[in-house]
């Protein structure tokens, strides 16, 4: 990606960070790695998320860790099940019977996996956390992934949650877009270096900075509805 188009699609210090980001890791051999994450709040039953038009080849269903399907969805096996031992929720869509897509959700609480930190909900009781939002790549251009958020978004407003938190990366603008479209705010931001086993965090709320060698030893980030 060239350097204008690079500014010009992130801004000037989501640029910069990108670009260091892509240097860091091509000189390390990936061994150095900087992760800087927005972290949204979507209003659930919002109007952007009105039911999508039905489609009889659709079907939309909640996963169970037993569910013959799970041996077939595109996640390490004992990721899968760490999910669901933390209480975790899958909701997949499937087209004419084949896999198109999932949405996961947990409540309380999500100990990040892609790297060392545990976001806290601090209205558990209108508030959940939607990660791994995942759609196969035959079905990105029709309607997949709006069909999929328009179930879980509707099922949400059944049980009073009025907010779904998630993080997404600063350099992906096509998932920052799709959010705001939807209605998403930010609420904060967290930038992570991780140099092998060290893992450096600057948080939107203190310590403000935190250091880690290990999983015994992770940042938390407490999230609060935007109003």
């Amino acid at each position: 990606m060239r350097i204008r188009s690079v500014f010009k699609q992130f801004g000037w210090i989501d640029g910069a960070l990108y670009g260091i980001s892509r240097v860091l890791e091509k000189a390390s051999g990936h061994r150095l790695r900087l992760v800087k994450y927005y972290l949204v709040a979507q209003p659930i039953g919002a109007r952007s998320a009105s039911p999508v038009r039905q489609d009889a080849s659709a079907t939309i269903r909640r996963i169970e860790r037993d569910d013959p399907l799970v041996a077939h969805l595109p996640r390490p096996q004992a990721i899968m099940s760490r999910r669901f031992d933390a209480g975790a929720t899958c909701t997949a869509l499937l087209m004419r019977g084949e896999f198109a897509g999932f949405i996961w959700l947990q409540s309380g609480c999500y100990e990040e996996d892609e790297l060392r930190c545990t976001f806290v909900l601090q209205m558990q009781k209108v508030s959940v956390w939607d990660f791994d939002v995942y759609v196969e790549p035959k079905y990105r251009i029709g309607r997949a992934m709006a069909r999929l958020w328009s179930h879980v978004d509707a099922e949400l407003a059944a049980q009073g949650i009025q907010w779904s938190f998630s993080r997404i990366s600063a350099f992906n603008s096509a998932s920052l877009a799709s959010h705001a479209r939807l209605g998403a705010e930010v609420c904060g931001s967290a930038v992570f270096v991780l140099i092998g086993p060290l893992q450096l965090s600057w948080l939107p709320e203190f310590p403000y900075v935190h250091a880690s060698f290990s999983e015994l030893h992770r940042p938390v980030v407490r999230l609060r509805p935007p109003r």
